[in-house]
């Protein structure tokens, strides 16, 4: 089974997995692309506010936190099938 993050990202297919990053429920939500001293807002929410193992677990998902993670790589329906999947596979689990 693929080694999802609370966003539903399947981090171990990731180069930085392991070593620069060793995963969001290991430090915390202080995953290395956010500015020092931040932690992911998606790791805030569902896991340290709300107690849950995932956003697969909550009802208002995609939420507006979701909505600011966006990627800007992607164009409006990559995003949207980005987020469809991620919750799919978090759902699943």
């Amino acid at each position: 089974m693929a080694d999802l993050s609370v966003c539903g990202t399947d981090c171990s297919t990731c180069y930085c997995y392991g070593e620069m990053c060793t995963g969001c429920n290991e430090c915390g939500g202080k995953v290395f692309h956010v500015p020092d001293g931040q932690t992911c807002g998606i790791y805030e929410c569902s896991v340290n506010n709300r107690k849950l193992k995932n956003c697969g677990e909550c009802g208002n998902v995609p939420c507006e936190i979701w909505m600011k993670t966006r990627d800007p790589k992607f164009s409006d329906r990559e995003f949207e099938d980005n987020v469809n999947g991620r919750i799919q596979a978090l759902r699943k689990l």
